[in-house]
């Protein structure tokens, strides 16, 4: 054991949020306390960044009308991608895949612009900058799941659109709208599992060892 591991309850108590986390689609409404909602958005922003940049902008929706135009653009891309998926449209249709309406707070978290300058660990791969966004997503998921709060990741909509109802500038990027609040209950295991969309795969059909395709 490490001399600078932490104790057996810190880490019981880490490991524990990161396997209840949940991507969350039903809400108790209610709200969020300015002091809470300060505490996530600081914990994203401790969230790792290739180079430093930095990346992630978080947009506060506070005006009711502004999140229903904002559901509407969900609703749109749902049944765009309901389309899209043939023989599963009907199933697909059948699931709950935002809170938008329900939840306590709306974020929307995207890229920042003026991104082109950040070449430290970008050169090659430029995502990373998609990759350090997505770690402070993560950061206040866990978060907000150690607070007894859930979080839902909704990603059905079209950028540019959403860009434009929220006056972004060129070549920032929305990736995620962030719905979180009071839940009655987190689900036991993912909603999509539950609901028989699809299954988790094991670790082991993931880990590789030295060449792609050889297991451990």
């Amino acid at each position: 054991m490490s001399e600078h591991a932490y104790s057996a309850a810190e880490r019981a108590a880490i490991y524990r949020a990161i396997g209840e986390r949940r991507d969350m689609r039903h809400f108790a409404g209610g709200t969020v306390a300015p002091e809470l909602l300060g505490r996530l958005l600081a914990a994203a922003h401790q969230a790792p960044s290739v180079g430093l940049m930095q990346p992630w902008r978080f947009i506060r929706i506070s005006q009711r009308d502004l999140r229903q135009r904002i559901q509407a653009l969900v609703e749109q891309e749902r049944v765009r991608t309901a389309e899209a998926l043939g023989e599963r449209s009907d199933d697909f249709m059948k699931l709950k895949v935002e809170g938008i309406n329900d939840c306590a707070e709306v974020l929307v978290a995207a890229l920042m612009d003026n991104r082109e300058p950040h070449v430290f660990g970008r050169r090659t791969l430029p995502e990373m900058d998609l990759a350090s966004l997505a770690c402070a997503i993560q950061n206040l998921w866990l978060a907000a799941r150690a607070e007894g709060l859930g979080m839902g990741w909704v990603s059905l909509f079209d950028p540019q659109a959403l860009a434009e109802l929220l006056g972004m500038p060129a070549g920032a990027k929305p990736v995620a709208v962030l719905c979180l609040g009071p839940v009655t209950a987190f689900y036991p295991a993912p909603m999509l599992a539950l609901e028989h969309w699809a299954e988790e795969q094991p670790l082991s059909e993931m880990l590789f060892e030295n060449q792609w395709g050889e297991r451990p």
